[in-house]
């Protein structure tokens, strides 16, 4: 997966550097071959697969910890909801941490955080441990290495083919769930959970190499320009990243399309980690699906996500992202109206179509989202879209709980399924009413 998307953006790099003009003057650079943009990307791609492999895990665990400790399926989603809010609560202020420590910092930092977090939960015998050990220390970590990491990589390293690397680095969490959910999958089966999360602290702290050898901070750390720009110096370390962070939520939350994408952001975040990241194996589970074949589909979810949303990047290039937001999520809530008559003990080929349909979907938000921020919100606008992941986690969150909450009284998840498909159709109708602007920069000044 890595080798193949490491092709396609290095095609893509060698075909606009023939196309770019070299600069004039006294600043003329020699131009390598593939410029470092591509692979501070591919860089960027292998680390959110690290980060995100610990999101392979809370639905598969959901019925082995509520077998082992007796915790209800409300207890584990809560713990599972905390992890969430956090990876989005923290996400804006990783940005701004970003522009204040750098990069590399941030991450390897964050890695770290993963992998403790994981290690420790082997440990555990209470369910406030598990909420300490997933949902606090995960979410942070999660958080700081979440789609602001991605949009702050994609801002300061590329001019050109910005939706395309948006695209492709947001498509990188569905490949960390391409590949650790069947091996996950398959330890917690044949060895239990435990070594499945040891294998999520090796992940993440593998990654951790990578970001300090190969990252760097900005394209002038090394005499370059961003990729289809102009030579910038770098700019001084921001100071008071906490005191900017809020200072850009109350700037931009004076705007009507700041809530416009947070509430879309948020119902994305509810009928997809919310809902079946952490909820479509225990479901299918409870119609007589075994949890590898399950989460064998919840892999192929993640095949054709990479697939529907680097295609979603290069359509935000070309066409109004609104209009592809309102698509997206219409055809979202009609796919999850249909899932309660599609559950069955085997996996059949409307299933086969659910998921997909589904896959290509996915994340297939982010980039006309990351647009429509940065359109917006200039300059601030990695800041501002780590506020908008905020709403999509805690919608992630809400559902989380809800969802388990609703096994419990219900006995079943159809009401949850109904429900998310119904709010899909309020964010199709949202993302219409959005406002275009050219030029309508949040400033943090105050």
């Amino acid at each position: 997966m890595l080798v193949h998307v490491t092709e396609t953006i290095e095609s893509a790099a060698q075909d606009d550097d023939r196309r770019q003009p070299r600069e004039a003057g006294p600043r003329r650079l020699r131009r390598p071959r593939i410029h470092r943009a591509w692979i501070v990307a591919a860089v960027t791609f292998v680390t959110i697969i690290g980060g995100a492999a610990f999101n392979s895990l809370p639905g598969l665990l959901i019925d082995p910890l509520h077998t082992e400790f007796g915790w209800s399926r409300g207890e584990i989603g809560l713990a599972v909801s905390i992890d969430m809010a956090l990876y989005g609560l923290t996400a804006p202020f990783a940005a701004a941490l970003m522009d204040r420590f750098g990069i590399r910092r941030v991450v390897a930092a964050a890695l770290s955080l993963v992998a403790a977090g994981a290690l420790a939960s082997v440990w555990m015998t209470a369910s406030w441990q598990l909420m300490i050990y997933w949902g606090l220390l995960v979410g942070l970590g999660t958080g700081s290495m979440a789609l602001a990491f991605a949009a702050t990589v994609t801002n300061r390293w590329f001019v050109a083919r910005r939706g395309l690397v948006t695209g492709i680095l947001t498509a990188a969490g569905a490949s960390g769930q391409l590949v650790f959910l069947p091996l996950c999958a398959w330890i917690v089966d044949e060895h239990g959970w435990r070594p499945a999360s040891v294998t999520v602290a090796l992940a993440a702290l593998v990654a951790v190499p990578f970001v300090w050898l190969l990252m760097r901070d900005h394209p002038a750390d090394v005499g370059l320009a961003p990729y289809g720009g102009v030579h910038v110096a770098k700019p001084a370390p921001a100071r008071g990243a906490a005191r900017r962070t809020v200072a850009v939520l109350f700037q931009a939350a004076r705007t009507g399309p700041f809530w416009l994408l947070a509430g879309t952001f948020a119902i994305c975040g509810a009928s997809t980690n919310g809902l079946i990241r952490t909820h479509f194996v225990p479901s299918a589970h409870d119609h007589g699906m075994p949890i590898t074949a399950a989460a064998s589909l919840l892999a192929v979810i993640g095949v054709f996500d990479v697939i529907g949303t680097i295609f979603s990047g290069w359509l935000t290039d070309r066409f109004d992202a609104r209009r592809l937001l309102a698509v997206y999520y219409a055809l979202r809530g009609i796919s999850l109206l249909f899932l309660p008559m599609l559950m069955a003990p085997d996996v059949r080929p409307p299933m086969v179509f659910f998921i997909v349909f589904y896959g290509l979907d996915w994340v297939a938000t982010v980039p006309p989202t990351l647009a429509l921020c940065r359109e917006q919100y200039g300059e601030d606008s990695a800041i501002v879209f780590g506020w908008v992941l905020a709403s999509h986690q805690v919608g992630a969150a809400v559902v989380a709980f809800l969802g388990g909450v609703a096994r419990d009284v219900f006995g079943s998840y159809d009401v949850v399924w109904y429900a998310s498909g119904a709010l899909c159709a309020v964010a199709a109708l949202m993302s219409l009413v959005i406002r275009r602007a050219r030029a309508a920069s949040v400033t943090a000044s105050g």
